[in-house]
């Protein structure tokens, strides 16, 4: 897997309708129309992508009780069934509306913003009742989430309030008269229920986001959530509008294979959203200005290039071929590419160390995969073989140190409980 611009005014909300509308089928518009807005909320639970986090491992959905790494400890999803005890089955419109804008809870207690208002405060209040509507229609499921596990003074909810005023700006979103229809609506999609944010956008100490560096990339469960921007090595100038959409299809194109999370965010979400939702998540993405490039680094150690030339040259040039050029939509190329330029090589290590497999998806129904080399590459030549590659048929990036790589092995084995 993020702060707002306030605005108000109804004006605003009736502008605000029009733009996820056109990408709905005339059946969603129709239901819409007449009052069952429980079809329109369905469709915008997939733009949300709520089931990802509020549906725990062999648990049902909606029911809550997922782990999210807050950066401080574990907060578990709650539980959004309309079960009268444990779920949200007693909170009114009104109550469920406030959650989304402000970060209340029908008692009044505040959400942790694992739960992301701080983007849902873009939405639309007719957007909301349709999710709230769909929501009533989902089975009742009675289901306490476990305790977070906060250290003491987070564990006060009340601190929020603090967090909140420095941090969080209430309001939905403003249409940008200068832009187009299309470009408002990825925007409003992307910063609001998409919440894309949440992961593209570095945190502060605080785990707010830092606004100046929106969708720059950003550290994430052993990964790297990428850079977004137009930046032309490590973010999407080089991809086309027609990559991303295909991308956020089907989890790859003739440029990357989708990883980690990402994968879960396409299968619930962006893979099954409306073709035009998706280019106008494209349309926008490719309007952002390029972000601050990654300091110079000085060039990679020789010896180290060497060493992994070689490592390449025998366990990798198969797949990807000798010039880094790789199978497109089959095995990603690694010359130009974007994930391999990042100025945060974790998610290059991470899929060295543990393998990868490609997303399952009506169009690319069989997953293609690639193994895993931490139990036959060291911390050294892990780190030589992904410094080669960073560096070579026209990259350039950060070298990459042993020590890296050992700490990253140490954190994915904590993580698998190993």
């Amino acid at each position: 897997m993020k702060r707002a611009t306030a605005i108000a005014g109804l004006l605003c909300v009736a502008a605000l309708a029009t733009l996820v509308a056109p990408a709905l089928t005339q059946a969603q518009q129709g239901a819409s129309s007449s009052g069952e807005l429980a079809v329109r909320g369905k469709y915008l639970a997939i733009l949300g992508d709520c089931a990802s986090c509020h549906t725990s491992k062999d648990g049902a959905a909606y029911a809550g009780g997922r782990g999210l790494n807050s950066g401080f400890g574990i907060i578990y999803s709650a539980n959004i069934t309309p079960d009268r005890e444990t779920g949200i089955g007693n909170w009114s419109a009104d109550q469920f509306y406030r959650a989304m804008h402000k970060g209340l809870a029908a008692d009044d207690s505040h959400l942790y913003p694992a739960f992301p208002y701080p983007y849902f405060t873009h939405m639309t209040r007719a957007d909301d009742d349709a999710l709230y509507a769909y929501l009533r229609t989902v089975p009742a499921v009675h289901a306490q989430p476990p305790p977070n596990k906060l250290p003491f003074p987070l564990s006060i909810r009340g601190l929020m309030a603090i967090w909140n005023a420095l941090y969080f700006s209430e309001g939905a979103y403003k249409p940008d008269p200068a832009q187009s229809a299309e470009w408002n609506r990825g925007a409003y999609i992307v910063t609001g229920p998409g919440h894309c944010g949440g992961c593209h956008t570095p945190k502060n100490f605080l785990m707010a986001d830092e606004n100046d560096r929106t969708l720059s990339g950003s550290p994430i469960d052993n990964w790297f959530a990428a850079d977004l921007s137009g930046e032309s090595r490590a973010g999407l100038a080089s991809w086309t509008a027609a990559d991303i959409e295909e991308y956020l299809k089907n989890g790859r194109n003739a440029r990357a294979t989708a990883s980690g999370s990402m994968q879960e965010v396409i299968g619930l979400s962006t893979g099954r959203m409306e073709d035009g939702n998706r280019a106008a998540i494209a349309a926008y993405l490719k309007a952002l200005p390029p972000s601050a490039p990654a300091k110079q680094s000085s060039a990679p150690d020789p010896a180290a290039m060497r060493a992994g030339e070689a490592i390449f040259a025998d366990a990798c040039s198969s797949c990807h071929l000798s010039q880094g050029r790789g199978q497109p939509r089959l095995f990603p190329p690694l010359a130009g590419s974007a994930p391999v330029q990042s100025h945060d090589a974790t998610t290059v290590l991470h899929i060295i160390l543990q393998g990868s497999h490609s997303l399952a998806t009506d169009d690319k129904p069989t997953p293609l995969a690639m193994p895993a080399f931490a139990w036959k590459l060291n911390d050294r030549q892990i780190a030589d073989v992904a410094t080669y590659i960073r560096n070579s048929w026209g990259n350039q990036a950060s070298s990459v140190d042993a020590a890296d790589v050992r700490e990253l092995r140490n954190d994915l084995a904590k993580a698998s409980g190993n």
